[in-house]
């Protein structure tokens, strides 16, 4: 991915956060700097593995990213036709309601990018074992591709999160029970500090295990949150966000400069 970027005037600080900094001027050129990234991260993929596993997240953030990559000659090499494409998190509402993440990334990507249809992996959150379902779907397709027993396999490629108000990643809330699994991919999430309707998610043990993630975030309101990301003592109860840390990949920091208090 690319490396940390200085922004101009002189004394603009760069957050110094866990990971790479990747910092656009606006939020327009932080969108371009995470799909050019996103583009040859799926096209090296493809490359050595014939597939690529790419994991969205939703929220209003990355809609527009969404889109463009639709529209703009900029990403028309994605190669959507090799593409797994998962969901992070979701709510257990109706795949027709607004509050589904995957009914608008349906809408933006799967009905215009040509992506085969038994790649495209929503959350079942109609069933109630949904996220025994989608663990053991994720286990079945990281493992194909690449070379039959390298132990490199049963990884995501590239996981795109966003930072709540209150620091949660995923449907990762501060102090809910979904912070402490180890020995599970997807579950349920619920609990005072969830924001209702219950969740599933991803954990941190597959989010952890893979390639590349960013995090995408922009806007003067989070601000405060990076600030105390950056500068601060709190731990992942506290600040979901912070669990986020690749045993053997790479985490990337995508923002504007409002989102960094300039």
């Amino acid at each position: 991915m690319s490396d940390a970027y200085q922004i101009e005037p002189e004394g603009f600080e760069v957050p110094s956060l866990p990971g790479g900094v990747n910092v656009g001027a606006d939020a327009e050129d932080a969108q371009e700097r995470l799909g050019r990234d996103l583009l040859v991260i799926a096209k090296q993929a493809v490359g050595k593995r014939g597939v690529f596993h790419l994991a969205l997240s939703g929220g209003g953030t990355p809609m527009p990213l969404y889109q463009r990559l639709m529209v703009d000659p900029l990403f028309r090499e994605m190669p959507w036709s090799h593409t797994h494409l998962w969901i992070v998190d979701e709510r257990r509402a109706p795949f027709d309601s607004d509050t589904n993440n995957f009914k608008h990334i349906h809408e933006l990507i799967v009905e215009h990018a040509g992506i085969p249809g038994c790649n495209v992996h929503p959350m079942p959150v109609d069933q109630e074992d949904a996220a025994d379902l989608y663990d053991a779907e994720l286990r079945e397709h990281l493992a194909i591709g690449g070379v039959p027993g390298d132990p490199d396999r049963g990884r995501l490629d590239f996981v795109l999160l966003g930072m709540g108000p209150d620091g949660h990643t995923a449907s990762l809330f501060p102090h809910s029970s979904a912070l402490n699994v180890e020995d599970r991919w997807v579950v349920d999430n619920d609990g005072p500090s969830v924001v209702p309707p219950p969740r599933l998610t991803m954990t941190y043990p597959l989010l952890n295990d893979s390639r590349s993630i960013a995090f995408y975030v922009l806007g003067s309101e989070k601000a405060e949150m990076i600030k105390r990301i950056a500068t601060g003592n709190e731990g992942f109860e506290t600040l979901p966000c912070k669990g986020i840390r690749p045993r053997n990949g790479e985490l990337i920091w995508y923002l504007d400069r409002a989102s960094c208090g300039g």
